[in-house]
């Protein structure tokens, strides 16, 4: 009953929802490594064919477009990053990897960091405790055995915590999450009020490419925006992080920036980074890792 009729909760009861998970002390550095006035963050979730399987579907079509990701988005996007000499972060969903773990290996080998993003992209906030335990140790585990290189950081697949998902990543030792909105820096996060030691690089819709481009055909959702006007919103953001000399942190997908009228977004991102000339690109864990040593 008092979950349909909030106005009825004590103010115990609310304020324990609100403080269970928050935005602890500012890792904000004086500065970025070499000087850099700014840290960029690119990363890419490579979701595959995985966002037609987290909900049961088996639409040969959408996994068409998932394996569109995996065989032209991603090397497309490593080509590019390979041009430029730039690192980034590719979170992959355990199924995924296990479809296509060539491609995981060429992401380590060529200098970039893999991140945690769920077992087969599932809804994480909605599981109980022992289920996404076991997905979150099995995806990590997955992720290992396949690049030979244990992750340290997690995005989680539906951008939201269930009550259990950060005691979770103590358990797992972790670096880093990237999931939570509460800054556009790095912060450490507190569970119930008690520091954890993780670091938060934040996400924001406004930076993920698929709040702009990506639809849904039998759901009616188009919200397309023109490239250039994408393009015109990250560089934005990019200016503002360096005028604040914070971070810059960018989502994107295969599946979605790959395509030929869109990956020039990023050739563009980085070239206006790289204009700069006191930018550091890095991966989100060199980026926590920096952080929490030289943070506030």
């Amino acid at each position: 009953m008092t979950e349909t009729e909030p106005y009825r909760w004590s103010e115990p009861e609310w304020r324990s929802r609100v403080e269970h998970v928050r935005a602890g002390r500012r890792l904000k550095p004086p500065s970025w490594p070499g000087g850099a006035r700014c840290a960029v963050a690119l990363s890419f979730d490579s979701d595959h064919e995985t966002n037609e399987l987290r909900d049961g579907g088996k639409s040969i079509g959408r996994m068409s477009w998932g394996q569109y990701g995996a065989r032209v988005g991603v090397p497309r996007i490593l080509d590019l990053l390979a041009r430029h000499g730039v690192k980034a972060t590719f979170f992959v969903p355990a199924v995924a990897a296990l479809l296509h773990p060539d491609e995981q290996r060429r992401v380590v080998a060529e200098g970039h960091e893999i991140g945690i993003h769920g077992w087969i992209h599932e809804l994480n906030s909605v599981l109980p405790h022992e289920i996404e335990r076991d997905l979150m140790f099995r995806a990590a585990d997955t992720l290992e055995e396949i690049t030979r290189i244990r992750p340290v950081g997690l995005r989680t697949p539906s951008w939201d915590f269930s009550p259990n998902t950060l005691s979770i990543e103590r358990e797992l030792g972790l670096l880093y999450d990237s999931s939570l909105m509460a800054d556009e820096d790095c912060y450490e996060l507190l569970l119930d009020g008690e520091p954890t030691g993780i670091v938060e690089l934040p996400v924001e819709w406004v930076r993920d490419d698929a709040a702009y481009l990506i639809m849904h055909r039998f759901g009616g959702l188009r919200p397309y925006t023109p490239p250039a006007d994408v393009l015109d919103i990250f560089r934005r953001e990019l200016d503002g992080a360096h005028v604040d000399g914070g971070l810059f942190q960018l989502t994107m997908h295969p599946h979605v920036i790959g395509y030929r009228s869109r990956i020039w977004i990023l050739d563009e991102v980085i070239r206006h980074a790289k204009a700069k000339g006191d930018v550091w690109f890095a991966t989100h864990a060199e980026v926590a890792a920096w952080a929490r040593e030289h943070g506030e």
